[in-house]
């Protein structure tokens, strides 16, 4: 396929795949309402655009403006995905928590903690110099370590979710490099960055991945007060 398109091509696979896990998925209102949260994070490509990466996108957007089809594609579809993927093949169920369980004294900063991904992201772009991957991994990472403070039962979900987003991303990113071998090395601002890869991947590709699987595999039932049986 021609270099022009790989970003808009694998997006475009990214958003089948989603298609995929949308239909044997026993939860498709919380992977569809993640999908949608998701997406208008696309908006946020400016911060990596080229800082951390500047992969050719369609009708020269991303290039011109900072803004591309593509990475709205890609955020609907990793929304969705990373919030659903581990629990593919799971008997649990999604129940409500009494009402009496949110006047607990670890729920008093509920809007704080599901807000502390976008503060700390915040509070690290305005104070700091480092690349927008890390400071949005950190506030990633920081929102799944509110989340299990603040409900200890979704540690498990935590785990499961970073891990098999990461797996599920990490195969993915190989695709997309086998199909374009020089890709990264063409289109990723190396020079800011760890230089580090795995089998191919930039590190911090994974970094990202594992801490979106961690927040999103839980913010769900964390933002909406429900438990799973």
């Amino acid at each position: 396929m021609p270099m022009l398109y790989t970003y808009l091509i694998w997006s475009v696979l990214l958003v089948l795949l989603w298609s995929v896990v949308f239909v044997f998925t026993r939860n498709k209102k919380k992977m569809l309402t993640m999908s949608l949260g998701t997406a208008p994070l696309g908006l946020t490509e400016p911060l990596f655009y080229p800082e951390y990466w500047s992969p050719p996108t369609l009708f020269g957007l991303g290039e011109i403006y900072g803004f591309d089809v593509e990475s709205i594609l890609f955020s609907f579809a990793v929304g969705g995905l990373a919030s659903t993927l581990y629990e593919l093949g799971s008997t649990t169920k999604a129940k409500s928590i009494p009402s009496d369980y949110k006047l607990g004294r670890m729920h008093r900063f509920h809007a704080l903690a599901l807000s502390s991904p976008v503060l700390v992201f915040a509070f690290l772009e305005l104070t700091t110099s480092l690349n927008s991957i890390y400071t949005a991994s950190m506030g990633l990472l920081a929102g799944a370590i509110s989340t299990v403070i603040c409900r200890v039962d979704l540690l498990d979900g935590a785990i499961k979710g970073a891990a098999i987003f990461s797996l599920f991303y990490f195969v993915f990113f190989s695709a997309m490099n086998w199909s374009h071998p020089n890709f990264v090395d063409l289109y990723w601002n190396n020079e800011a960055i760890s230089g580090f890869r795995v089998f191919g991947v930039p590190v911090e590709e994974l970094l990202f991945a594992a801490t979106l699987g961690a927040l999103w595999s839980n913010f769900y039932e964390h933002r909406y007060w429900q438990s799973r049986v």
